[in-house]
């Protein structure tokens, strides 16, 4: 059996909406959707409501340092995305009964809850707003950096973490694709990790351009505060089930979405684990909608067979229309 007890033998065409985290932002996104479809400035419009700023001037025309802010990249990535599928919606075959099942990496995962039904956009809006300042409260308040060690198997990894645990905060905190796990922490132990890495090793040790230790315990004032914004949220069962990103399996019920949004802060993105799963329930065409071709990259690391069209243009989705 497959999702929601459906046979995975029903179609051949088994699709799956992956959406992007942050760090695929970039100036410049989503202004061809904007200027040539009115559901995409329906979107925007109705975000910089939502927002109280002009969302859609922030990601088309602001400075890159700006729209690099954890409070901003977080709302403008979402708001893209679903400004993308609001107009993938209206004008080709995806529709809400046409997908499978949804996922999203950290960030993403609130997107693909809207995709799902299971969280309106206003609320998503408001929620993704203010998790990106807890989380930069966060970072302001304790310190720390993450780093992607590539080479690795993810057990090598986990097992230098645990080396260096003794002396304070450190975890594997993104499980992107095999042999990529980036390591989140306060930053001298990043950097004791980073040479135990490379003793060992690893073909790749690069700290990333973040400013603070996503998914570790240094987040857990913001998953705290995200847990009480979340608790006054409403929330739905989703149309289709959506991948959690704490433990790579579906969430259905209200409560559960709550809890494995509030603890993904401080827990680990579980992303290759959700691709392998999702492939072994028998989904086998993915769309990467929104920002970037980060998923696409990481599909092909995981599994280099599967099918995967990003979407972040207007030309790629003429041509996506196009094939289909």
């Amino acid at each position: 059996m497959g999702i929601f007890g459906h046979s995975v033998v029903e179609s051949m065409r088994k699709i799956v909406l992956l959406f992007p985290g942050q760090g695929t932002q970039y100036v410049g996104m989503g202004k061809d959707f904007y200027t040539q479809f009115k559901e995409a400035q329906e979107i925007f419009n109705q975000a910089n409501e939502i927002l109280g700023f002009d969302i859609a001037e922030l990601c088309f025309h602001g400075k890159q340092e700006e729209l690099n802010k954890t409070s901003a990249c977080q709302p403008a990535i979402l708001v893209n995305s679903l400004a993308i599928l609001e107009v993938l919606k209206r004008n080709s075959a995806i529709q809400g009964n046409t997908y499978l099942a949804a996922a999203g990496l950290s960030l993403g995962e609130y997107t693909a809850h809207v995709s799902a039904g299971s969280m309106a956009f206003r609320d998503a809006v408001r929620l993704v707003y203010k998790r990106g300042m807890f989380m930069q409260e966060a970072c302001n308040a304790n310190p720390g950096g993450m780093v992607s060690i590539i080479g690795l198997e993810d057990e090598k990894v986990e097992q230098i973490c645990a080396e260096v645990r003794p002396l304070g905060v450190i975890c594997a905190a993104n499980y992107n694709s095999p042999g990529q796990v980036v390591i989140s922490g306060e930053k001298p132990l990043l950097e004791k990790a980073s040479v135990l890495a490379r003793e060992r090793g690893a073909r790749m040790v690069v700290p990333l351009k973040v400013d603070g230790a996503f998914h570790s315990d240094l987040m857990s004032p913001a998953s705290d505060k995200l847990a009480k914004e979340l608790e006054a949220t409403p929330i739905s069962k989703p149309n289709v089930p959506v991948v959690a990103n704490i433990h790579a399996q579906y969430v259905r019920e209200p409560d559960e979405i709550k809890a494995s949004l509030a603890k993904q802060l401080n827990s680990p993105v579980r992303w290759h684990q959700s691709i392998s799963m999702l492939i072994q329930n028998g989904c086998n065409q993915f769309y990467e909608i929104g920002p970037g071709k980060t998923l696409s990259g990481l599909m092909k690391r995981i599994d280099s067979t599967q099918e995967i069209k990003n979407i972040d243009t207007v030309e790629a989705f003429e041509n996506m229309i196009k094939l289909n």
